[in-house]
């Protein structure tokens, strides 16, 4: 895959535009599964994660008319990763006053939450990562005969010995490794064409 994804500048552009529906759905298409895992991450439950992926795709919408590229100011995804923070501030800090235990437990698990914003981007470029990854296999899945998807996904993805999965799949290793390639080929233009915006 390219070294760092990054939601490219016309699907932004085309967010401004709030009755953009294709635009708006390749949004939350990649960033609601992440947002929903951040927030999971940080210590949120099930629901209250649910909770803060609809603030934050509401946040959004209410605010991307002002964003605009400037490298000066930084990234759409620092921006994201500020808007996403504070709102999973304010739940772990809102949880912590509804339920007025007395304990001090929430306000130990806030004081735990890496200060850093070093290690949110991380962890927000990861999720990123990943969720463009799966954007493109199931995109380039149906493109490809299930012994071939197989034979990639059991030794790229799950990290299987291509000789065991030739065994497992009745191929030569060689074959696990030219389909491998080809997989690996196509989900790369893939990551390319949503980066592009040519999806």
């Amino acid at each position: 895959m390219t070294e760092s994804p990054e939601t490219r500048a016309s699907l932004i552009l085309r967010l401004h535009d709030r009755a953009d529906q294709q635009a708006w759905g390749e949004f939350v298409e990649i960033y609601q599964p992440v947002v929903y895992r951040l927030a999971r991450y940080k210590g949120l439950q099930h629901a209250d994660a649910e909770d803060v992926v609809q603030q934050v795709l509401s946040a959004v919408a209410g605010a991307i008319e002002r964003w605009q590229p400037d490298e000066t100011r930084g990234r759409f995804r620092t921006w994201l990763q500020t808007i996403v923070r504070n709102l999973i501030i304010n739940a772990l800090s809102r949880r912590a006053a509804d339920r007025a235990s007395g304990e001090t437990g929430e306000r130990e698990l806030l004081a735990q939450q890496p200060a850093a914003e070093e290690a949110d981007s991380q962890l927000l470029l990861t999720e990123c990562r990943r969720e463009i990854f799966q954007w493109a296999a199931r995109q380039a899945r149906e493109e490809f005969e299930a012994g071939t998807w197989d034979a990639f996904w059991q030794t790229a993805v799950e990290d299987r010995d291509a000789n065991e999965v030739a065994r497992r799949l009745g191929k030569k290793p060689g074959a696990i490794y030219t389909a491998r390639s080809r997989v690996m080929r196509r989900l790369k233009q893939k990551v390319l064409e949503w980066e592009t915006g040519e999806t």
